[in-house]
């Protein structure tokens, strides 16, 4: 019987954690965030239609950069600020970015949340189509700018 040796994996966090996210383009798994209102059983995110701070709170999540997901950009962006992000000025690969609100109609004002992936470019979740998609990410005027000690490239 010929022994193999155990070899220490060690995943590298950055390229598994930029992979996830260009990999969640189109994904409809970020869709749905079901929750009860009222005795209700409502998709609190419209099929996709805001569920940007489910999109990326997940990912993080996943990678335990934050401590849950959520439904809401202000309570991602509270859970970012206590899990240790902070405020940068230029964008990094890899880094949150948080859109200014916007009036989409009726007085609905929204932030939007998403991450930058380099080449001036952006993927978050697309509220016209329900899933993440690839754009600049001046698209919108940016608010704050994330980033987390332990990403590194």
């Amino acid at each position: 019987m010929n022994s193999i040796k155990k070899q220490k994996v060690e995943p590298i966090l950055m390229d598994t954690y930029l992979a996830i996210i260009k990999n969640s383009i189109g994904s409809k798994m970020f869709s749905n965030l079901y929750a009860k209102l009222d005795n209700k059983k409502l998709d609190i995110t419209k099929n996709g239609n805001l569920s940007c701070a489910f999109y990326v709170s997940s990912i993080l999540f996943l990678f335990k950069l934050v401590k849950e997901i959520h439904a809401t950009v202000n309570g991602t962006l509270k859970d970012l600020k206590e899990s240790g992000w902070t405020k940068i000025e230029k964008p990094r690969i890899g880094c949150v970015l948080i859109w200014r609100e916007t009036d989409f109609g009726n007085g609905n004002l929204h932030k939007h949340i998403g991450f930058y992936i380099g080449k001036e470019k952006a993927i978050s979740n697309n509220f016209k189509y329900g899933y993440p998609t690839r754009h600049n990410w001046k698209s919108r005027k940016v608010e704050l700018i994330l980033w987390y000690p332990t990403l590194k490239k």
